[in-house]
Parts: C-alpha cells; sequence; structure tokens
C-alpha cells in the first residue's frame, strides 16, 4: 500500500482510453490499494487509475466522508439538471475552471470480488464520478471546457511552473474552490 505521485497533464496516459479489468487478482488489489491511499489526501476528491499510471478501468473516491473505488464503471444515468461550477484536477495541478456537469450521477461497475455495485451522487459526488469516468475514457475536464475558456485554460497550462518542469504548489484543499474538485483527478 502506498500513495502513488500523480501523473500530470501531457503525458500520454492521461488521453489513452482504459482497458476493463479482467483479472481479480493480487495485481488488480494493489492496484486499488494505491488507489484509496492517494484518494486518502487532502483535497484529493478522486484519483483515477490513469493519473498513477495505470491503464486499468479503476477509481477511487473521497466525497464528503464517502471512500470508495469502482473497477470498470460506466454511467448508467446522468440528471438533466446541471450544475455549473469550478472543476480541477490532480494532473493540472493550480487550475480550476467553470465546467457544466450532470447534477445527479449513477455509475456502475464491480468491486474486488467483482460483485456489481452502483454509485450514485448528487453535487459534488456527482462531479467526482463524472470527472474521473472521463478520466477513464482518455478525457480530460479541460475537453469539456467551451472553447474559449479551453484556450485560457490552455494559456494556463503552459505559464504554470510545473508544466515547466518545476515541482507543483501544494494542492488546494477540498472547500478551497466551490466544486470541491480543486485537486481531484
Amino acid at each position: 500500500m502506498s500513495k502513488r505521485p500523480i501523473v500530470l497533464f501531457g503525458d500520454p496516459v492521461l488521453v489513452t482510453p482504459t482497458s476493463p479489468v479482467t483479472s481479480f487478482g493480487r495485481h488488480t488489489e494493489a492496484l486499488v490499494r494505491d488507489l484509496l491511499d492517494t484518494v486518502d489526501e487532502p483535497g484529493h476528491a478522486g484519483v483515477a487509475a490513469t493519473q498513477i499510471g495505470s491503464g486499468l478501468r479503476v477509481f477511487s473516491y473521497n466525497v464528503d466522508g464517502r471512500i470508495g473505488y469502482v473497477i470498470n464503471p460506466e454511467i448508467a444515468e446522468l440528471s438533466e439538471e446541471v450544475q455549473d461550477g469550478e472543476e480541477g484536477c490532480l494532473s493540472l495541478p493550480e487550475l480550476a475552471f467553470p465546467t457544466r456537469r450532470a447534477e445527479r450521477a449513477v455509475v456502475t461497475g464491480v468491486d474486488l470480488r467483482n460483485e456489481p455495485v452502483t454509485l450514485e451522487g448528487e453535487g459534488l459526488m456527482a462531479r467526482c464520478l463524472q470527472h474521473e469516468t472521463d478520466h477513464l475514457d482518455g478525457r480530460l475536464y479541460i475537453d469539456r471546457l467551451d472553447r474559449d475558456t479551453r484556450r485560457e485554460a490552455m494559456r494556463a497550462v503552459r505559464r504554470s511552473a510545473w508544466f515547466l518542469g518545476a515541482d507543483p504548489a501544494p494542492q488546494p484543499s477540498a472547500q478551497t474552490l466551490p466544486s470541491g474538485l480543486g485537486g481531484p483527478a
């Protein structure tokens, strides 16, 4: 069990769709433990396997005292009601931009015993479920921004110390940004 370093924007693993988990042995258990250890940090609402360098379809979450994981998650339902709010990502540290998401989301998948699980949430949890599933599909939240805001985001990335090779600044806490996703995956 260990907290793993977060892969930063620019690494191809972040834009490569993941493969489903087909083997539920020690390797998968170790990946889930690492994801849970990594998400158990202040400001981390979610961590996708891609963010720790794995190409498998798994994510962990840590929202409002609910900590867990989903293997092979798929969005099963999204509400028509939307939420607008600042969203950030551990793989794009220090940045946050207004991102439209469904107000309610339902994800289905399995656990380590390959038993079905359903996870649903509203508000921040719904945002997290959508954000992390996007990661596993090879999509980043900045891909959802309107054209002008995406241009602004890319300028901010190019100016950032972490993109230029310096260590990123400490992540803001989940309470720093209205969406609580100032530091998630």
